[in-house]
């Protein structure tokens, strides 16, 4: 009988020797206009890599609402994890202002990805990273492309700073108590009367802490979710804003490339001006409200100066709620506690206390020093973040991190004999 033999193609093999093709796109603005031009540009490339013979369509990495000179793009992140893992040979950007307006960040990014392979293609500029021009080429373009982004930014800026020059009110998009209808300022109804609630008990006696309670009781939302806290209600107590009047220009950015937001502490005039707006409550209750403000800041005068006093005042963060730690010396037991779980406890902060003896060790270990010095640890640590319970991460300022693992001692072995004998006694003379 015949043998029948059936000849079986490589496709598996086949497909491997085609490109893999990826794109990224991005905004630089949440508006509908712009998340519209993020649409058509995915659907664009979408289209036209799988169209290409040779090429194998991996997906559009696309970016919302976030702009080319900060490190905060996730999709750009997953992108360059992806072309790691080798699952990238080829990536198509509109344009270089759209990957990177910071020239440096660009040519490390471009140097990487050429190093694993990766060709980048900036469509505008008809350029791909792995030309041999293409390096100095992208060089002169990203200088252009950082200096349009300054540009822009200064004249931003000019605009908005004649703004405060001229007394009018912006960026009031979001406080607690108002909305924006077609540009101008309206009063919430009922958010303004939890606002007069909060001024009125707060001068009656009722503490940040103590108001924070009672509107999570009430189960009022905050504009941006999440719960209640001490320094929210302080900062509602704190605003001029309320009385329709706007003090201006409190915050300014620093600089275009890394577009941080900064109290204005004298770097720049502040505008004071009256009547932009709908008033909540008026100008008396404020005054009275920032007279017991006063007050209860006097009675804690003695913490003012804990920054000079100790190395690790204002840098140690819980991750669990944000806030900073404070210390507190119990007895002689000093130790390290989230300003959240002091104020309002463990039901807002189940947060743990980190010795300051396992703080001054830990940081021994992880600058190599045999005593702690607070010069070099102040030069070389920004933050110490405290994820959970026994577990600390220092974060240094040139960005990298050490994590450092430690134990919480049971109540009876933190117990030394001294006290062992004076417990007996107080146990007996109950007796």
């Amino acid at each position: 009988m015949k043998r029948t033999i059936i000849k079986k193609e490589k496709t598996i093999a086949a497909m491997s020797s085609l490109t893999k093709v990826a794109a990224y796109a991005r905004v630089s603005s949440g508006k509908d206009e712009m998340l519209h031009s993020l649409a058509a540009q995915v659907s664009h490339y979408s289209d036209y890599i799988q169209r290409q013979p040779g090429w194998f369509y991996i997906g559009v990495y696309a970016d919302e609402a976030v702009t080319g000179t900060k490190d905060n793009r996730p999709e750009f992140k997953r992108l360059l994890a992806d072309c790691r893992s080798r699952k990238i040979d080829m990536v198509l950007t509109k344009s270089i202002s759209r990957f990177a307006r910071n020239t440096v960040d660009l040519l490390e990014t471009v140097r990487e990805l050429k190093s694993l392979g990766v060709d980048v293609f900036f469509e505008e500029q008809n350029l791909h990273s792995m030309s041999g021009d293409g390096e100095l080429l992208l060089t002169i373009l990203a200088s252009y492309a950082q200096e349009e982004s300054r540009s822009a930014s200064e004249n931003c800026k000019w605009r908005i700073r004649k703004q405060f020059e001229n007394g009018e009110l912006t960026n009031l998009r979001f406080l607690f108590g108002y909305k924006i209808v077609k540009g101008k300022v309206k009063i919430e109804p009922e958010q303004a009367a939890i606002v007069r609630m909060i001024f009125k008990d707060y001068i009656n006696g009722m503490g940040g802490g103590k108001l924070a309670e009672k509107l999570r009781k009430m189960e009022i939302p905050r504009v941006f979710g999440g719960e209640w806290r001490s320094d929210r209600v302080l900062e509602i107590i704190k605003n001029e804003k309320y009385t329709g009047n706007a003090l201006l220009q409190k915050k300014f950015v620093t600089d275009h490339l890394s577009k941080k937001l900064v109290w204005n502490n004298g770097q720049l005039p502040k505008y004071y001006a009256e009547d932009t707006h709908p008033s909540i409550i008026d100008q008396e209750t404020f005054d009275k409200a920032q007279e017991v403000l006063q007050k209860r800041r006097g009675r804690c005068k003695t913490k003012r100066n804990t920054l000079s006093r100790y190395p690790f005042s204002s840098i140690i963060s819980c991750e669990v709620c944000g806030k900073k730690y404070k210390r507190k010396d119990r007895k002689g037991k000093v130790a390290w506690y989230c300003s959240t779980y002091l104020q309002e406890g463990k039901a807002a902060c189940p947060s743990k206390q980190v010795p300051e003896s396992v703080l001054y060790s830990l940081s021994m270990e992880v600058l190599g020093l045999e005593k702690f010095n607070a010069d070099s640890f102040e030069k070389e640590i920004a933050e110490i973040l405290v994820p959970e319970p026994g577990k600390l991460i220092f974060v240094f300022r040139d960005g990298h991190t050490i994590e450092k693992l430690w134990q919480h001692k049971s109540r009876s072995e933190s117990w030394t004999d001294e006290m062992r004998e004076a417990a007996r006694h107080h146990a007996k003379r109950r007796c």
